[in-house]
């Protein structure tokens, strides 16, 4: 295949700024006088400004273009592949938009009766039987705002269960070496200590090195499966029996929900609690902060330490369960976010049982396909190249022995082709690590041009290495003092705004 794997120009380095662009007697918009009553709105002295606010003033194409020029110097999934590993940056079909935006959803206020919110509370009681379905478990909380806070309320409702129980010395959690970096954070947010185990040579859990570490004080085990090298924990099932026998529960993490979807149950693998991050896999908005959500589903057992209010369903009629008298956690206010389930709803519908299927078909397709290629044509090595699932682990290694280029000159050159990054330096376990997740959206046509330009950055690495260290050159960004950027962050611009 040939293949434009040019370095592309990003546009201007430096965006002008409202202020600059400003000029006196410009207006976007003009509001319409008042024809009602007058309103007698007096305001304390102390809420009155002194000085006029500073603003910009410009017309409606100028602010249009700014926000257009300003969104077009970010790489985004609109603009090109972005393979980062576990991130699972899949695009978000414009639907979804549409459905969020509904104004019988978008324009509901979180205090309004129940009788008001019907059709919301439907439908989020709707994704919850289809996320119980897609993962089989027996209940589900949409309530958490991110796959990490998923996480911690994960580790809280086995806390419960266990003080319930009796067994408050149960605060020893199992976490393999290759898991998530949040994993032992919401352990020990929850009172629990972290336990590492380390991977077999094949990549995955011994179950002999996870019976030699339970014990009495064993609460459970966190696995990410398929796990952070892309690979499907084999011996599942039997690490589900011994953590059992040891009186503990099984967490998983479903970042890498999407490579399983319809094919593989986390409740017939024998977990107890999964979180979903409906930002990966249910195609809703990922990255820049947030939104974000991570719903839990969990067993019959764990379903009374859920946090309420609940939503229950009695004759056709919906309604919030507080549980009044109950223990229940509070972690974030009312259903979560709305609008990133009503998204993940919206992605689910559309697909139905069998695109699910398909979404995991294609995006294990895809990774396999692009895994082959750059092994075979000898572009990148991959400890374990003999297949994976929806993701695979590279190792920059050789890159660095022949060129005295490393990961991160690699990652950097790919933005000047247009290409966002992989992840890199992770899992830890890997030495120069590339992780790379082409996802289910993207064509082969893609892939196969991600592949050429691996080829045409690792020709100007062997040729001139300082093409690599300088690198990325035509984005509006060049390189940065990584070091002082974490230890001297600029996080505001302050302009000349006199805001009194």
């Amino acid at each position: 295949m040939s293949a434009n794997v040019e370095p592309r120009r990003w546009g201007a380095s430096l965006e002008p700024n409202l202020f600059e662009l400003g000029r006196d007697g410009r207006r976007a918009t003009v509001m319409p006088a008042w024809d009602g009553d007058p309103v007698d709105v007096t305001l304390p002295a102390a809420y009155l400004r002194t000085d006029p606010c500073d603003l910009p003033s410009l017309s409606e194409p100028e602010v249009m273009r700014h926000y257009t020029r300003l969104s077009n110097l970010n790489h985004h999934i609109e603009r090109g592949m972005y393979p980062l590993g576990s991130c699972t940056m899949k695009y978000n079909p414009r639907l979804n938009e549409v459905v969020a935006a509904m104004p019988g959803f978008a324009d509901l206020h979180p205090e309004q009766d129940e009788e008001d919110i019907q059709g919301l509370l439907c439908a989020l009681n709707l994704l919850q039987d289809a996320l119980c379905r897609i993962t089989g478990f027996d209940a589900c909380s949409l309530v958490p705002a991110a796959g990490a806070q998923g996480e911690f309320l994960g580790m809280h409702v086995i806390r419960a269960l266990h003080l319930a129980n009796g067994e408050p010395h149960r605060v020893e959690v199992l976490i393999p070496d290759s898991a998530h970096g949040t994993n032992p954070a919401s352990v020990v947010l929850t009172g629990m200590k972290p336990l590492t185990i380390a991977s077999g040579v094949d990549g995955r859990l011994d179950p002999e090195v996870v019976r030699a570490a339970v014990g009495p004080n064993t609460a459970g085990i966190m696995i990410t499966n398929p796990n952070t090298l892309g690979l499907f924990e084999t011996d599942i099932v039997e690490v589900a029996r011994i953590v059992h026998e040891a009186g503990g529960r099984l967490y998983m993490d479903g970042a890498n929900m999407n490579a399983i979807l319809g094919k593989a149950h986390p409740a017939k693998m024998g977990f107890d609690v999964v979180h979903l991050n409906l930002h990966k896999t249910m195609s809703t908005p990922h990255g820049g902060g947030g939104p974000g959500a991570g719903p839990i589903c969990v067993t019959a057992e764990l379903a009374p330490f859920l946090p309420g209010p609940t939503i229950v369903e009695a004759d056709g009629v919906f309604h919030l369960d507080d549980h009044e008298g109950e223990c229940r956690p509070a972690i974030h206010a009312y259903q979560g976010n709305v609008g990133v389930c009503l998204r993940a709803l919206a992605y689910i519908l559309r697909l139905g049982g069998d695109g699910l299927e398909r979404v995991a078909e294609r995006a294990v397709l895809n990774a396999n396909y692009l895994l082959r290629r750059v092994v075979d044509e000898g572009l990148l090595q991959v400890d374990h190249p003999d297949g994976c699932l929806h993701e695979f682990i590279a190792t920059g290694r050789d890159w660095k022995e022949a060129y005295g280029v490393r990961t991160l000159d690699v990652a950097k050159r790919l933005l000047d082709y247009g290409v966002h990054a992989p992840t890199i330096y992770f899992p830890l376990i890997v030495e120069e690590a590339m992780m790379i997740e082409p996802t289910e959206t993207e064509s082969r046509e893609t892939l196969d041009e991600f592949v050429e330009i691996l080829r045409a950055v690792r020709a100007e690495a062997a040729a001139d290495p300082e093409i690599l260290h300088r690198a990325p050159v035509h984005t509006p960004v060049g390189r940065m003092d990584e070091a002082r950027a974490a230890r001297q962050p600029d996080l505001s611009w302050l302009g000349p705004c006199n805001c009194g």
